[in-house]
């Protein structure tokens, strides 16, 4: 029997929107200056790619929500269809996503969908297959790969994926590359990041869900760690925007997480986020979390992981900081 959805919710924890995992949302600017947001999740099925559509941030909660692509029966593309992020590249949308197939479901890897047309829940979407990695590189995509994210930075664009190496259950490591197209890296892999924290190892050795944020010419890259019940966080990293940012050595690596399971305020796992902003420039986090401790059976498979929306501060530094008191209620 599936448990109660919601749990105990508080003053803070009421979610956003219901049973959304890895939630994504961007903020598009049309030819006449006007704003659409666009909402994209795992859904608990884990079989297919909804997109919703909205004017305003808030209202996305309510609107309709539509099914722009299935999993294939068998193959590839046909299990666990993870974390979907929907991009505008070079004037054509994308949707970047991670599969794996019935026959292999551990066999994930990152594919992307091409927009026929320019509004991405109307227009068809075609398959274009897997991301490619460049014509140098004998190591990306071989094994365990997902959650990718892509950013531009002074006129360069960038690749960020996890992906896990070692034999056994594997570590799970944040990587970076530049694109050539929106298809394909043209560089070979650069590791940013691998557990090395305690609070990064509970239960599995994980590094994944990257998600970028621009402030006072710095980047900082949030990404999730640790297994996906109570113990899943949100750990940090962050560069200067003028960096050579396939240099590992330039990125810093905060010490502690910056966003915990918090109990008293009602909010479990919190984690694989995405940033966008409101009209009046307000930086906004959009991640998911549970609102309940206890999970029965396997964590991945529990579907009420929700979204939540929260305003991001800035300490005297510049520094993001996230505060469960800073929700943001539809």
């Amino acid at each position: 029997m599936e448990r109660e959805r919601n749990g105990k919710l508080t003053e803070y924890n009421k979610p956003f929107i219901e049973q959304r995992a890895d939630p994504f949302v961007t903020c598009h600017e049309g030819e006449n200056g006007e704003e659409t947001y666009y909402f994209t999740a795992s859904v608990p099925s884990y079989d297919k790619i909804v997109l919703r559509k909205s004017d305003t941030l808030l209202s996305l909660a309510d609107a309709e929500e539509v099914t722009i692509w299935n999993c294939h029966e068998s193959g590839d593309m046909s299990k666990h269809i993870w974390a979907p992020e929907l991009h505008f590249l070079d004037g054509t949308w994308y949707i970047y996503f991670a599969a794996s197939r019935q026959e292999d479901i551990w066999r994930l890897r990152p594919y992307v969908l091409e927009c026929t047309g320019p509004d991405p829940v109307k227009d068809t979407w075609i398959e274009r297959g897997m991301i490619q990695c460049s014509d140098d590189d004998i190591y990306s995509f071989r094994g365990f790969s997902l959650d990718s994210t892509v950013f531009e930075n002074h006129g360069t664009r960038y690749y960020v994926w996890a992906e896990k190496v070692a034999a056994g259950v594997g570590i799970s490591n944040l990587y970076i590359a530049k694109m050539e197209t929106p298809l394909k890296l043209s560089t070979p892999q650069v590791l940013l990041t691998t557990p090395d924290y305690d609070w990064e190892r509970v239960d599995i050795w994980v590094n994944e869900g990257p998600a970028i944020l621009k402030h006072d010419g710095r980047i900082f890259l949030t990404y999730s760690a640790s297994a996906t019940g109570a113990c899943y966080c949100m750990g940090m990293l962050s560069v200067g925007e003028d960096e050579d940012l396939l240099d590992p050595r330039v990125w810093v690596k905060e010490k502690k997480p910056v966003l915990t399971t918090d109990a008293e305020k009602g909010f479990f796992g919190p984690g694989h986020n995405s940033f966008t902003k409101l009209p009046d420039g307000t930086d906004v986090c959009v991640y998911h979390a549970r609102t309940y401790e206890t999970i029965q059976g396997d964590p991945l498979y529990d579907p009420n992981r929700h979204t939540m929306l929260m305003k991001v501060v800035y300490d005297p530094k510049g520094y993001p900081v996230f505060d469960y008191a800073n929700r943001i209620a539809k």
